[in-house]
Protein backbone atom coordinates (compact mmCIF):
# COMPACT_ATOMS: atom_id res chain seq x y z
CA UNK A 1 0.00 0.00 0.00
CA UNK A 2 1.20 3.76 -1.02
CA UNK A 3 1.26 5.39 2.37
CA UNK A 4 1.64 8.63 0.38
CA UNK A 5 -0.53 8.34 -2.51
CA UNK A 6 -3.26 7.12 0.59
CA UNK A 7 -2.59 10.70 2.77
CA UNK A 8 -2.76 12.65 -0.83
CA UNK A 9 -6.34 10.76 -1.42
CA UNK A 10 -7.07 11.55 2.26
CA UNK A 11 -6.43 15.89 1.78
CA UNK A 12 -8.30 15.79 -1.09
CA UNK A 13 -11.10 14.36 0.47
CA UNK A 14 -10.94 16.14 3.71
CA UNK A 15 -8.66 19.09 3.36
CA UNK A 16 -6.29 20.99 5.78
CA UNK A 17 -2.68 19.10 4.73
CA UNK A 18 -1.32 20.98 7.88
CA UNK A 19 -3.34 18.37 9.88
CA UNK A 20 -2.34 15.19 9.61
CA UNK A 21 -4.15 12.00 10.65
CA UNK A 22 -2.92 8.84 12.30
CA UNK A 23 -1.87 5.44 10.43
CA UNK A 24 -3.67 2.46 11.78
CA UNK A 25 -3.74 -1.58 9.82
CA UNK A 26 -5.18 -4.61 10.90
CA UNK A 27 -4.86 -7.54 9.08
CA UNK A 28 -6.98 -10.12 7.55
CA UNK A 29 -6.94 -13.56 8.56
CA UNK A 30 -6.68 -16.81 6.76
CA UNK A 31 -7.91 -19.96 8.99
CA UNK A 32 -5.47 -23.03 8.38
CA UNK A 33 -7.97 -25.47 10.06
CA UNK A 34 -11.12 -25.66 11.92
CA UNK A 35 -14.03 -23.99 9.63
CA UNK A 36 -17.61 -23.80 11.26
CA UNK A 37 -16.37 -24.36 14.84
CA UNK A 38 -16.16 -21.11 16.14
CA UNK A 39 -19.51 -20.41 16.73
CA UNK A 40 -20.16 -23.89 17.89
CA UNK A 41 -17.71 -23.28 20.86
CA UNK A 42 -14.31 -25.33 19.23
CA UNK A 43 -11.20 -24.88 17.94
CA UNK A 44 -9.65 -23.15 14.88
CA UNK A 45 -6.29 -22.65 13.80
CA UNK A 46 -5.71 -19.27 12.12
CA UNK A 47 -3.12 -16.77 11.92
CA UNK A 48 -3.00 -13.16 10.91
CA UNK A 49 -2.16 -12.03 7.03
CA UNK A 50 0.40 -9.29 5.78
CA UNK A 51 -2.49 -7.86 3.81
CA UNK A 52 -4.91 -6.23 5.69
CA UNK A 53 -6.91 -2.51 6.12
CA UNK A 54 -5.47 0.88 6.67
CA UNK A 55 -7.01 3.63 8.29
CA UNK A 56 -6.12 7.54 8.06
CA UNK A 57 -8.26 9.17 10.81
CA UNK A 58 -7.98 12.56 12.31
CA UNK A 59 -10.71 14.45 14.45
CA UNK A 60 -13.03 16.48 12.07
CA UNK A 61 -14.14 19.17 15.47
CA UNK A 62 -17.50 19.05 14.03
CA UNK A 63 -20.42 16.58 15.17
CA UNK A 64 -20.15 14.64 12.02
CA UNK A 65 -18.17 11.30 11.06
CA UNK A 66 -16.89 10.95 7.68
CA UNK A 67 -16.46 7.64 5.87
CA UNK A 68 -14.68 6.79 2.73
CA UNK A 69 -12.28 4.35 1.41
CA UNK A 70 -10.09 4.23 -1.30
CA UNK A 71 -11.83 0.77 -2.72
CA UNK A 72 -15.42 1.28 -2.68
CA UNK A 73 -17.09 4.76 -4.22
CA UNK A 74 -19.44 5.10 -1.55
CA UNK A 75 -18.69 8.00 0.79
CA UNK A 76 -20.92 8.92 4.26
CA UNK A 77 -21.64 12.03 6.41
CA UNK A 78 -23.20 10.98 9.45
CA UNK A 79 -23.82 12.85 12.17
CA UNK A 80 -23.01 11.66 15.89
CA UNK A 81 -26.87 11.33 16.81
CA UNK A 82 -27.14 9.27 13.79
CA UNK A 83 -24.50 6.86 14.19
CA UNK A 84 -26.43 3.88 15.11
CA UNK A 85 -28.46 3.78 11.84
CA UNK A 86 -27.73 1.23 9.17
CA UNK A 87 -27.19 2.53 5.69
CA UNK A 88 -28.61 -0.67 3.60
CA UNK A 89 -25.81 -2.81 1.45
CA UNK A 90 -22.68 -0.24 2.02
CA UNK A 91 -19.64 -1.29 3.50
CA UNK A 92 -19.88 1.94 5.67
CA UNK A 93 -22.44 -0.47 8.44
CA UNK A 94 -19.03 -2.34 9.38
CA UNK A 95 -17.43 0.65 11.14
CA UNK A 96 -20.93 1.90 12.16
CA UNK A 97 -21.57 -1.38 13.91
CA UNK A 98 -18.30 -0.25 16.07
CA UNK A 99 -19.69 2.96 16.83
CA UNK A 100 -23.01 1.57 17.99
CA UNK A 101 -21.06 -0.59 20.26
CA UNK A 102 -19.30 2.68 21.56
CA UNK A 103 -22.89 4.31 22.35
CA UNK A 104 -24.30 0.99 23.80
CA UNK A 105 -21.10 1.37 26.46
CA UNK A 106 -21.47 4.38 27.42
CA UNK A 107 -18.03 5.47 25.57
CA UNK A 108 -17.27 9.17 24.44
CA UNK A 109 -18.08 9.01 20.78
CA UNK A 110 -16.69 12.20 18.79
CA UNK A 111 -16.43 13.55 14.95
CA UNK A 112 -13.84 12.16 13.06
CA UNK A 113 -13.06 11.99 9.32
CA UNK A 114 -11.90 8.66 8.15
CA UNK A 115 -10.27 7.08 5.22
CA UNK A 116 -10.12 3.08 4.87
CA UNK A 117 -7.87 1.46 1.89
CA UNK A 118 -7.23 -2.03 1.71
CA UNK A 119 -6.03 -5.53 -0.20
CA UNK A 120 -7.73 -7.58 0.95
CA UNK A 121 -10.20 -9.31 -1.72
CA UNK A 122 -13.64 -8.53 -0.78
CA UNK A 123 -16.26 -11.30 -0.28
CA UNK A 124 -13.25 -13.56 -0.43
CA UNK A 125 -13.25 -15.03 3.35
CA UNK A 126 -10.26 -13.45 4.58
CA UNK A 127 -12.29 -11.47 7.23
CA UNK A 128 -12.26 -7.63 5.23
CA UNK A 129 -15.37 -7.33 7.59
CA UNK A 130 -13.43 -8.27 10.80
CA UNK A 131 -10.47 -5.96 9.53
CA UNK A 132 -12.38 -3.00 9.41
CA UNK A 133 -14.37 -3.45 12.42
CA UNK A 134 -10.93 -4.19 13.86
CA UNK A 135 -9.08 -1.27 12.97
CA UNK A 136 -12.02 1.39 13.77
CA UNK A 137 -11.94 -0.12 17.04
CA UNK A 138 -8.45 0.18 17.84
CA UNK A 139 -8.24 3.53 16.22
CA UNK A 140 -10.99 5.04 18.15
CA UNK A 141 -10.02 3.52 21.34
CA UNK A 142 -6.05 5.24 20.31
CA UNK A 143 -7.65 8.56 19.57
CA UNK A 144 -9.69 9.11 22.86
CA UNK A 145 -7.08 7.53 24.52
CA UNK A 146 -9.68 5.15 26.18
CA UNK A 147 -8.42 2.06 28.59
CA UNK A 148 -10.00 -0.89 26.96
CA UNK A 149 -8.10 -4.20 26.43
CA UNK A 150 -7.58 -5.69 22.85
CA UNK A 151 -9.83 -8.80 24.25
CA UNK A 152 -12.66 -6.49 24.60
CA UNK A 153 -12.16 -4.88 21.41
CA UNK A 154 -12.16 -8.28 20.17
CA UNK A 155 -15.37 -9.11 21.33
CA UNK A 156 -17.20 -5.44 20.69
CA UNK A 157 -16.08 -6.18 16.96
CA UNK A 158 -17.88 -9.91 17.42
CA UNK A 159 -20.84 -8.05 18.72
CA UNK A 160 -21.01 -5.40 15.94
CA UNK A 161 -20.99 -7.92 13.31
CA UNK A 162 -23.84 -10.57 15.34
CA UNK A 163 -25.91 -7.32 15.80
CA UNK A 164 -25.52 -4.95 13.33
CA UNK A 165 -23.61 -6.45 10.33
CA UNK A 166 -26.83 -9.14 11.05
CA UNK A 167 -23.85 -12.38 10.64
CA UNK A 168 -23.88 -14.83 13.15
CA UNK A 169 -20.55 -15.58 13.48
CA UNK A 170 -17.91 -16.75 15.94
CA UNK A 171 -15.16 -14.98 17.30
CA UNK A 172 -11.93 -16.35 15.49
CA UNK A 173 -11.51 -13.34 12.82
CA UNK A 174 -11.33 -10.42 14.91
CA UNK A 175 -9.56 -12.52 17.65
CA UNK A 176 -7.24 -13.36 14.84
CA UNK A 177 -6.93 -10.06 13.71
CA UNK A 178 -6.64 -8.42 17.28
CA UNK A 179 -4.30 -11.27 18.81
CA UNK A 180 -2.01 -12.21 15.51
CA UNK A 181 1.48 -12.45 15.71
CA UNK A 182 4.57 -12.96 13.05
CA UNK A 183 5.27 -16.62 12.17
CA UNK A 184 2.92 -18.23 14.83
CA UNK A 185 -0.59 -19.42 14.23
CA UNK A 186 -3.12 -19.29 17.04
CA UNK A 187 -4.07 -22.33 18.31
CA UNK A 188 -7.83 -20.98 20.34
CA UNK A 189 -11.08 -22.42 22.01
CA UNK A 190 -13.27 -20.56 21.05
CA UNK A 191 -15.62 -21.67 24.24
CA UNK A 192 -12.91 -20.37 27.01
CA UNK A 193 -11.04 -17.80 24.70
CA UNK A 194 -7.91 -19.42 25.83
CA UNK A 195 -4.97 -19.94 23.37
CA UNK A 196 -1.26 -20.32 22.55
CA UNK A 197 0.92 -19.29 19.58
CA UNK A 198 1.97 -22.21 17.54
CA UNK A 199 5.29 -21.47 15.63
CA UNK A 200 4.43 -22.10 11.99
CA UNK A 201 7.74 -23.54 11.04
CA UNK A 202 6.76 -25.43 7.51
CA UNK A 203 10.18 -26.78 6.18
CA UNK A 204 10.09 -26.07 3.00
CA UNK A 205 6.98 -25.44 2.49
CA UNK A 206 4.49 -22.48 1.45
CA UNK A 207 0.66 -21.36 2.59
CA UNK A 208 -0.90 -20.18 -1.25
CA UNK A 209 -4.29 -18.69 -0.88
CA UNK A 210 -6.10 -19.33 -4.07
CA UNK A 211 -9.14 -16.64 -4.85
CA UNK A 212 -12.04 -18.27 -7.08
CA UNK A 213 -13.75 -15.18 -7.40
CA UNK A 214 -16.81 -16.76 -6.97
CA UNK A 215 -18.42 -13.67 -5.05
CA UNK A 216 -20.77 -14.19 -1.87
CA UNK A 217 -22.54 -12.29 0.22
CA UNK A 218 -22.13 -13.91 3.82
CA UNK A 219 -25.14 -12.64 5.69
CA UNK A 220 -27.46 -13.46 2.46
CA UNK A 221 -25.86 -16.93 2.62
CA UNK A 222 -26.51 -20.06 4.24
CA UNK A 223 -24.10 -19.40 6.68
CA UNK A 224 -26.81 -18.59 9.60
CA UNK A 225 -28.38 -21.46 8.66
CA UNK A 226 -25.99 -23.64 9.34
CA UNK A 227 -25.70 -21.91 12.62
CA UNK A 228 -29.68 -22.97 13.59
CA UNK A 229 -28.97 -26.53 12.55
CA UNK A 230 -25.83 -27.16 14.90
CA UNK A 231 -28.20 -25.89 17.87
CA UNK A 232 -30.79 -28.69 16.82
CA UNK A 233 -28.04 -30.70 16.81
CA UNK A 234 -27.35 -30.00 20.58
CA UNK A 235 -30.95 -30.21 21.60
CA UNK A 236 -31.03 -33.35 20.37
CA UNK A 237 -27.39 -34.64 22.19
CA UNK A 238 -27.87 -32.39 25.05
CA UNK A 239 -30.30 -34.85 27.14
CA UNK A 240 -27.55 -37.56 27.10
CA UNK A 241 -24.25 -35.07 27.74
CA UNK A 242 -25.28 -31.50 29.25
CA UNK A 243 -23.28 -29.03 26.62
CA UNK A 244 -24.41 -25.72 24.98
CA UNK A 245 -22.02 -25.83 22.43
CA UNK A 246 -20.72 -28.90 19.80
CA UNK A 247 -17.38 -28.36 20.26
CA UNK A 248 -17.81 -29.52 24.01
CA UNK A 249 -18.38 -33.08 22.87
CA UNK A 250 -15.46 -35.47 21.70
CA UNK A 251 -15.69 -37.11 18.93
CA UNK A 252 -15.23 -40.94 20.73
CA UNK A 253 -18.45 -39.49 22.93
CA UNK A 254 -20.18 -38.06 19.41
CA UNK A 255 -19.62 -41.59 17.93
CA UNK A 256 -21.53 -43.66 20.66
CA UNK A 257 -24.36 -41.42 20.46
CA UNK A 258 -24.53 -39.56 17.14
CA UNK A 259 -27.37 -41.84 16.61
CA UNK A 260 -29.78 -39.92 18.95
CA UNK A 261 -29.85 -37.07 16.13
CA UNK A 262 -32.84 -38.83 13.98
CA UNK A 263 -32.61 -36.24 11.57
CA UNK A 264 -29.90 -37.47 8.80
CA UNK A 265 -28.67 -34.04 7.53
CA UNK A 266 -28.09 -32.68 11.24
CA UNK A 267 -26.23 -35.45 12.08
CA UNK A 268 -24.32 -34.97 9.26
CA UNK A 269 -23.30 -31.02 10.28
CA UNK A 270 -22.37 -32.60 13.65
CA UNK A 271 -20.17 -34.95 12.84
CA UNK A 272 -18.57 -32.34 10.75
CA UNK A 273 -18.19 -29.60 13.53
CA UNK A 274 -17.05 -32.45 16.06
CA UNK A 275 -14.71 -34.26 13.70
CA UNK A 276 -13.31 -31.18 12.40
CA UNK A 277 -12.34 -30.38 16.12
CA UNK A 278 -10.50 -33.20 16.79
CA UNK A 279 -8.71 -32.71 13.35
CA UNK A 280 -7.64 -28.57 14.85
CA UNK A 281 -6.24 -30.96 18.01
CA UNK A 282 -4.17 -33.37 15.50
CA UNK A 283 -2.75 -30.62 13.53
CA UNK A 284 -1.04 -28.61 15.97
CA UNK A 285 0.51 -32.06 17.75
CA UNK A 286 1.53 -32.34 13.97
CA UNK A 287 2.97 -28.55 13.70
CA UNK A 288 4.23 -29.20 16.67
CA UNK A 289 6.29 -32.15 15.55
CA UNK A 290 7.42 -30.66 12.44
CA UNK A 291 4.98 -33.41 10.28
CA UNK A 292 4.16 -31.35 7.33
CA UNK A 293 2.83 -34.16 5.45
CA UNK A 294 0.12 -35.37 7.83
CA UNK A 295 -0.88 -31.75 8.69
CA UNK A 296 -1.55 -31.60 4.90
CA UNK A 297 -3.58 -34.81 4.92
CA UNK A 298 -5.64 -33.22 8.33
CA UNK A 299 -6.21 -30.13 5.28
CA UNK A 300 -7.61 -32.51 2.55
CA UNK A 301 -10.22 -34.42 5.18
CA UNK A 302 -11.06 -31.10 6.22
CA UNK A 303 -12.55 -30.44 2.60
CA UNK A 304 -13.95 -33.42 1.97
CA UNK A 305 -16.20 -33.43 5.34
CA UNK A 306 -16.82 -29.50 4.82
CA UNK A 307 -17.90 -30.68 0.98
CA UNK A 308 -19.90 -33.89 2.13
CA UNK A 309 -21.11 -33.04 5.82
CA UNK A 310 -21.34 -29.51 5.95
CA UNK A 311 -22.22 -28.76 2.23
CA UNK A 312 -20.86 -25.26 2.22
CA UNK A 313 -18.18 -25.79 -0.77
CA UNK A 314 -19.55 -25.13 -4.20
CA UNK A 315 -18.60 -26.17 -6.99
CA UNK A 316 -15.63 -23.17 -7.76
CA UNK A 317 -14.12 -24.24 -4.22
CA UNK A 318 -14.46 -27.92 -4.86
CA UNK A 319 -12.91 -27.46 -8.49
CA UNK A 320 -9.55 -25.32 -7.32
CA UNK A 321 -9.15 -28.23 -4.30
CA UNK A 322 -9.25 -31.10 -6.58
CA UNK A 323 -6.44 -29.08 -9.16
CA UNK A 324 -4.26 -28.39 -6.71
CA UNK A 325 -4.36 -31.45 -4.80
CA UNK A 326 -3.24 -32.88 -8.46
CA UNK A 327 -0.01 -31.08 -8.33
CA UNK A 328 2.93 -33.00 -7.27
CA UNK A 329 4.42 -30.59 -4.65
CA UNK A 330 1.19 -30.08 -2.89
CA UNK A 331 0.24 -32.17 0.34
CA UNK A 332 -2.89 -30.34 1.31
CA UNK A 333 -5.53 -28.19 -0.13
CA UNK A 334 -8.92 -27.12 1.47
CA UNK A 335 -11.68 -24.28 1.43
CA UNK A 336 -10.99 -21.55 3.93
CA UNK A 337 -13.49 -19.23 5.21
CA UNK A 338 -17.36 -19.42 5.38
CA UNK A 339 -17.33 -21.15 1.91
CA UNK A 340 -19.79 -20.71 -0.55
CA UNK A 341 -17.28 -19.06 -2.92
CA UNK A 342 -14.29 -17.55 -1.63
CA UNK A 343 -10.84 -18.91 -0.93
CA UNK A 344 -8.77 -21.69 -0.89
CA UNK A 345 -5.62 -22.53 1.61
CA UNK A 346 -2.89 -24.83 -0.04
CA UNK A 347 0.39 -26.01 1.17
CA UNK A 348 2.47 -26.48 -1.66
CA UNK A 349 6.15 -27.10 -1.45
CA UNK A 350 8.57 -23.91 -2.68
CA UNK A 351 10.20 -25.21 -5.63
CA UNK A 352 6.44 -25.95 -6.66
CA UNK A 353 4.46 -22.94 -6.22
CA UNK A 354 5.29 -21.67 -9.87
CA UNK A 355 3.56 -24.89 -10.99
CA UNK A 356 0.79 -24.53 -9.04
CA UNK A 357 -0.32 -21.00 -9.74
CA UNK A 358 0.44 -21.86 -13.39
CA UNK A 359 -1.49 -24.88 -14.05
CA UNK A 360 -4.29 -24.87 -11.30
CA UNK A 361 -4.74 -20.93 -12.54
CA UNK A 362 -5.45 -22.65 -16.19
CA UNK A 363 -7.56 -25.48 -15.14
CA UNK A 364 -9.60 -23.92 -12.93
CA UNK A 365 -10.62 -21.43 -15.25
CA UNK A 366 -11.25 -23.71 -18.38
CA UNK A 367 -13.64 -25.61 -15.92
CA UNK A 368 -15.31 -22.65 -14.50
CA UNK A 369 -14.58 -19.61 -16.27
CA UNK A 370 -13.52 -17.80 -13.78
CA UNK A 371 -9.61 -16.07 -13.43
CA UNK A 372 -8.14 -17.25 -9.94
CA UNK A 373 -5.70 -14.65 -7.76
CA UNK A 374 -3.06 -16.17 -5.52
CA UNK A 375 -1.44 -15.07 -2.93
CA UNK A 376 1.52 -16.13 -0.69
CA UNK A 377 0.26 -16.32 3.23
CA UNK A 378 2.73 -14.79 5.53
CA UNK A 379 1.56 -15.32 9.24
CA UNK A 380 1.95 -11.20 10.49
CA UNK A 381 1.08 -9.73 13.54
CA UNK A 382 -2.28 -8.16 14.71
CA UNK A 383 -3.82 -4.54 14.59
CA UNK A 384 -1.43 -1.69 15.18
CA UNK A 385 -0.93 1.60 14.76
CA UNK A 386 2.03 3.28 12.23
CA UNK A 387 3.62 5.67 12.60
Amino acid sequence: MDLIKLHQHFFELYGKPEEKPRCFFAPGRVNLIGEHTDYNGGFVLPCALQYGTFLLIRPSHEMVVRLASANMEYRAEIPLAKLSEKVNGQWVNYPLGIFDQFRQMNLPVAGFDMLYAGDIPCNAGLSSSASIEMVTAFALTAMMQLPIEMIDLVKMSQRAENEFAGVNCGIMDMFAVGMGHKEHALFLNCLTLEYKRVPLELNGFSLIIGNTNKQRGLADSKYNERVVECQLAVTYLSPMLPVSKLGEISFMQFYKMQEEIPDLLIRRRARHVISENQRVLNAVSSLLKGDILQFGALMNASHESLRDNYEVTGFELDTMVAEAQKINGVVGSRMTGAGFGGCTVSLVREDAVEKFVEQVGREYHAKTGLKADFYLAQASDGVKEIS
